[in-house]
């Protein structure tokens, strides 16, 4: 009976330590849902940003690297006006393309704030990935501002940091 016990407390710790490789985010934004029609008889101005990201760092040596969850967040710093996100475009180190996350426009309403998450185990970008994002506004309006926090932590360790996004 005690060997019963043993085994099974062993299986039920086993399971739980566990972790959990999904790459998938828990809640991810439905972007066909967010899009929106650019309105016809306003003028918006146009602009593009630049954002680096870094999905891993050096450490120790350039052989050794430490895999980073980035937070992109996409944030309409005004009070009265929304902004157009036009596209969001996520490269590479080398400037490859990786992927686009929206086809069509996004409507930020004043002060909304949406994020961009690439998983850990997203190790496509490199130590010098970065995003180039599209975007329209009613002239004279606040332009969006964007930023990301890389984060890893392994047991009582942690590195975290934050870059922030300049108009192209």
């Amino acid at each position: 009976m005690k060997y019963i016990l043993l085994l099974l407390l062993t299986c039920l710790l086993t399971v739980s330590c566990q972790e959990n490789n999904r790459t998938e985010d828990i809640n991810p934004i439905n972007w066909k849902n967010r899009s929106v029609n650019l309105p016809k008889n306003d003028s918006l101005a146009q602009g593009k940003s630049y954002l680096s990201v870094y999905s891993e760092i050096y450490s120790i040596t350039e052989h050794r690297t430490i895999a980073l969850t980035v937070t992109v967040s996409l944030r309409n710093v005004s009070v009265t006006e929304p902004v157009y996100l036009l596209e969001a475009s996520y490269y590479n180190t080398k400037g490859d393309l990786i992927r686009t996350y929206f086809e069509n426009p996004i409507l930020l309403k004043p002060l909304e704030t949406i994020e961009i998450v690439i998983d850990e185990k997203d190790s496509h970008g490199g130590s010098g990935a970065n995003f180039v994002f599209d975007w329209a506004l009613k002239p004279n309006s606040h332009e969006p501002v964007f930023d990301a926090v890389m984060i890893s932590t392994s047991g009582q360790q942690g590195i975290s940091f934050t870059t922030q996004g300049i108009k192209l």
